[in-house]
């Protein structure tokens, strides 16, 4: 077993936090799930299960299991996304790689209500800093489908490079779909954090 270095770990600014998930996390991940099926669906990975099951609150526990049993055998870095004291979203820094490479990728979801207010930037350039820092990781990677014009802002705001084309990548939402590369490595950042490149969010984001 492999342990992160730095984790668990709760990076946060402003408004925006970063955490391991919990198990009582079930029903607000989950409501947040089912409202967010059309916005959502169709970025995610296959599956024979429909939206509602794998997205039920009987279908968190078994979810939040495997993603704490990954963190603790040093393969990802599982984390909620929290705005204003609540949970908006989840990124998962998966497929770490230790050794010469030190490398990961990147994969966000945020709540379609929440969208437009920088969270998901910000909730990214606060995981490549930790994975830069405390992980002790050198290179970032992001795959993001051509037609994700939303997720393709995320990482353009932050001057992430674009770093390749990789056709028929991944099984998603019923096909095999081409995905755009972006990465950042450690000596692009010149010693300045990633999280100073966005301008600073409110620090009260007014629920109404």
């Amino acid at each position: 077993m492999t342990k992160i270095p730095g984790w668990p770990a709760t990076p946060s600014t402003g408004p925006v936090l970063l955490r391991p998930p919990r198990l009582r996390d079930a029903r607000a991940w989950s409501e947040i799930r089912l409202r967010n099926e059309k916005w959502l669906e169709r970025w995610e990975p296959t599956s024979t299960h429909s939206w509602d099951e794998r997205n039920s609150v009987a279908a968190w526990p078994a979810l939040h299991s495997a993603l704490r049993s990954s963190a603790r055998k040093g393969l990802m870095l599982p984390f909620m996304i929290v705005y204003g004291g609540r949970l908006v979203g989840q990124l998962n820094v998966s497929n770490i790689v230790q050794g010469a490479l030190r490398s990961c990728t990147v994969g966000y979801w945020v709540d379609s209500a929440m969208a437009g207010r920088s969270i998901t930037p910000t909730a990214l350039a606060l995981a490549i800093d930790h994975c830069f820092g405390p992980a002790g990781l050198h290179r970032v990677e992001v795959d993001i489908r051509p037609e994700n014009a939303a997720s393709l802002r995320v990482v353009q705001k932050l001057g992430l490079r674009q770093e390749g084309f990789y056709e028929r990548f991944l099984d998603i939402d019923g096909g095999w779909r081409d995905h755009v590369a972006f990465a950042v490595t450690v000596e692009e950042l010149a010693g300045r954090s990633m999280v100073s490149r966005l301008p600073a969010l409110p620090p009260d984001p007014a629920w109404r």
